[in-house]
């Protein structure tokens, strides 16, 4: 073996060790070396089986993948030292041992660029309590583990490593062992990509891949931990996660996507935590949670994309799942949770482009959904069965078609929650089916509002149906209790105002009355259970009229100064009105956009005259509501692809039939944004501002200069919008009367010599890009208000001038008396 020289080099701070030298084989060379040593090998493989018990650094003379190690059976690389190895190749064949072990207590060795293709029980077996570092190492193992480690102390930490192929797990960590891998990559694994298992046992993944694995991608069983950041788990023939026996995981900002079967299945009582991720493009179910104690938590996360016709999110046999700020799509089913204790809560997600249901209640299940939306779905909410229900607050349903179903006994709360543009029923709630309804409405829809069958005892409080094709409310028989509830079908009592809107002329004919009762129990059944239907519905009062525009104006020239806006909002106005009347002569009507930008600086009134703008258009019956729903970039950009869309979607749904207005809409379109989503958020708004014309008024406000850069964000943008206002900056005297209202509405007084120093210190006022206009006269005021309080409360005995009065001494800056 002479042309398998190993050259030892002595440590150059050694001055006792014998000399420097070359020796026949490795076994050789590690005995002559001392610690600190370097063991330089040239080229060849070494049929030997290599032990380092020394803290010596072991490297290949002429680079990477040219000296070998491939003994004919054992173990062919035993490290029990702090030991350096470098570019090696390991490769050994014994299906009874490891092809590299790393054992002894608090061992720290080092592996670096090394290659172990064997076909060994294990590729690399840490335990004992071995504490290495491997970097840029690869393990191909068809025949058996990639990595093993075992035991308590034991712990690895893998940089840029691979696992190539293994016959078993790419990665097990048992026994209390710990692994840490950064950049990572694990692949043609069987079983699992990596495998926890046992108390103690916790690995935390960075950065990392999992893909092509017979199996499930991570599995954690019997206690083990782990916490996968900025992680992909794909194209697995499993599960992407399988949990059991009280594991648990904590998933951030990772992917899992192209599955067979389920993004992640948990039973046991483990415990799985989702942040920021995205599961989509499932077999089965994005999560599906089993059992009693066993708990998923979803943040911020995307679910959608199933190939196959399961519901996305299972929770059965009394186990529980909590959404917040989550986006489902692009699903067959979104979310079922059967059977008694199991349970879901979910709040602030959305559910859209559901085939089937998008929530789905049964067996004694319970759910709590808090202002979540659905969009577009076949069922929006069915509670199916005796013991299902649960209690949902502010939320929205839209584009379905039935939205809330109740049946069999089914009990649900519903609060100030919308449904929206049902092709069916917008609540149906038959079958023995109760259900609370407290506050809520259901408009646009092609069906009857509350259809309510079999007698159901359904409770509907303050509820409200207006614009459904069939009827408000259809009790077809006594059972329900409605209280409060108002729709647009029903006829106003003798000598009332004429009920305004579009199903008016309807409610005009003699038979109205009848007709607005939304209670037709029909020609069948009793005589008594007839008139205890109708007696129902009768409750049932009309929809009360907005304020007269006359109000809304009367307000809007109430404010100060803004006499151009007041101009423009009432040549707007005009218009309207003219072109309503036109249309009523049957002559052409000027074809107006309404939606407006508005440009000025904060606080000269956008927000107010925007508020009033709405109502007026309702009171004209352009507008179903009139209502404002105010928003931000905040509240528009998502931090995912897509949830942009999703947001902008949401926020102009809640402003249908009123006002929509996006304050600092420039923030949308930034100068350096070429990737910024916010123009995904222009793009989505300005197809909604196009296929909803008629139900939704924008109003787009900013700086100028800034809302010029927005409007040419997209070509469609500066069309959509009929025109600019332009809020002028207060002048020192109309702040002056903005502080007096203040006062008048406080029950304050300026004295005289107070007016004429608060003009001074409006008047002296820097008028900067931060200047904030009658916010500016309000802070001031509610300052005089402190240091009048200041100085007041150590009068002994206050009059009520002086409870009252304003001096010169309360202005910001004055000194105290």
């Amino acid at each position: 073996m002479a042309e398998h020289r190993v050259r030892v080099t002595q440590d150059s701070a050694s001055r006792w060790r014998r000399r420097a030298g070359e020796y026949d084989t490795l076994a050789e060379a590690l005995a002559a070396a001392e610690p600190g040593d370097t063991v330089t090998v040239r080229p060849g493989t070494f049929r030997e089986n290599v032990l380092l018990d020394k803290p010596v650094t072991i490297v290949p003379a002429q680079g990477p993948g040219t000296v070998r190690i491939d003994p004919p059976s054992g173990v062919a690389l035993t490290v029990t030292a702090d030991a350096i190895v470098r570019d090696l190749v390991v490769e050994g064949g014994d299906s009874s041992t490891p092809a590299v072990l790393i054992t002894g207590p608090q061992t720290a060795p080092s592996l670096s660029g090394c290659r172990i293709e064997t076909r060994s029980a294990t590729g690399i077996e840490i335990t004992d309590g071995a504490r290495p570092t491997l970097r840029g190492c690869v393990v191909a193992n068809p025949a058996g583990l990639g990595l093993r480690l075992r035991g308590p102390g034991t712990a690895a930490a893998l940089e840029d490593c691979e696992v190539a192929a293994a016959g078993q797990a790419g990665l097990a960590v048992l026994g209390g062992a710990t692994a840490a891998l950064d950049r990572c990559r694990v692949h043609h694994a069987v079983g699992a990509g990596v495998l926890l298992s046992d108390p103690g046992s916790a690995a935390e993944l960075t950065g990392c891949e999992i893909y092509e694995i017979r199996g499930s991608g991570v599995q954690a069983e019997s206690q083990a931990r782990g916490r996968l950041v900025d992680c992909e788990i794909h194209r697995v023939t499993g599960n992407g996660l399988t949990l059991d026996g009280e594991a648990e995981l904590v998933l951030t900002g990772c992917r899992v996507h192209d599955l067979p079967e389920n993004g992640a299945d948990l039973r046991g009582r483990s415990r799985l935590s989702l942040n920021h991720s995205t599961v989509r493009d499932f077999g089965r179910g994005a999560l599906s949670v089993w059992d009693q104690g066993t708990e998923a938590v979803a943040e911020s996360c995307q679910i959608h994309g199933s190939t196959g016709e399961y519901p996305a999110l299972w929770v059965s046999d009394g186990a529980r799942l909590t959404l917040t700020d989550c986006s489902l799509y692009d699903l067959p089913d979104a979310l079922f949770v059967l059977d008694r204790d199991s349970a879901a809560t979910a709040a602030d997600c959305s559910f859209s482009r559901i085939r089937s249901s998008a929530v789905s209640v049964s067996g004694g299940a319970a759910v709590t959904l808090t202002g979540c939306r659905v969009q577009e779905a076949g069922t929006g909410l069915w509670f199916r069965d005796h013991g299902s229900g649960g209690l949902l607050t502010g939320c929205e349903i839209s584009d379905v078609a039935t939205g809330v179903i109740v049946t069999k006994g089914a009990d649900p709360v519903l609060r100030d929650c919308t449904v929206r543009a049902s092709t069916d029923a917008g609540v149906y709630v038959s079958a023995q089916g109760r259900g609370t309804f407290e506050d809520c409405r259901v408009s646009h829809g092609k069906g009857f509002g509350f259809h309510i069958i079999d007698g159901c005892r359904t409770q509907l409080t303050r509820c409200r149906a207006e614009q459904n094709e069939r009827a408000g409310f259809e009790f077809s028989e006594p059972g329900p209790v409605a209280e409060g509830c108002t729709s647009d079908d029903v006829a106003p009592a003798a000598g009332a105002a004429e009920v305004p809107g579009p199903r008016a002329a309807q409610l005009a004919s003699a038979s109205a009355p009848l007709a607005g009762m939304a209670g037709r129990a029909g020609a069948a059944g009793t005589a008594a259970a007839t008139s205890a239907a109708s007696a129902a519905t009768s409750a049932i009062a009309p929809i009360p009229d907005c304020r007269p525009a006359d109000e809304a104006l009367a307000e809007l020239d109430a404010l100060v100064g803004l006499a151009t806006v007041k101009q423009e909002v009432r040549t707007l106005i005009d218009l309207i009105s003219v072109g309503k009347r036109r249309r009523q002569a049957g002559l052409k009507a000027p074809s107006l956009r309404r939606h407006l930008v508005f440009t000025g600086a904060p606080g000269t009134g956008k927000t107010t005259v925007a508020r009033l703008y709405g109502e007026i258009l309702a009171s004209l019956g352009v507008l179903q509501r009139g209502h404002l729903v105010e928003v931000a970039r905040v509240d528009l950009v998502g931090e995912h692809i897509g949830s942009t869309a999703i947001r902008t979607a949401a926020a102009f749904d809640r402003a249908r039939g009123g006002v929509l207005f996006i304050d600092e809409a420039y923030a949308l379109a930034p100068e350096d944004g070429a990737r910024d989503f916010g123009r995904e958020a222009i793009d989505t708004l300005v197809k909604l501002m196009e296929d909803h014309r008629d139900e939704v008024v924008v109003i787009v406000a900013g700086y100028t200069l800034e809302m010029e850069r927005f409007l040419s964000a997209n070509p469609g943008v500066s069309s959509r919008f009929s025109r600019t206002v332009t809020f002028p900056d207060y002048t020192a005297d109309e702040l002056l009367e903005i502080a007096r209202a203040q006062c008048a509405e406080h029950e304050y007084a300026l004295a005289e010599a107070t007016e004429g120093v608060l003009l001074d210190h409006f008047a002296r006022l820097e008028r900067g890009p931060n200047f904030g206009n009658g916010r500016t006269a309000r802070q001031v005021f509610e300052t005089m208000v402190e240091r009048h309080a200041m100085r007041v409360a150590h009068l002994a005995d206050p009059s009520t001038e002086e409870l009252q009065l304003l001096v010169p001494a309360d202005l910001p800056g004055a000194p105290l008396p």
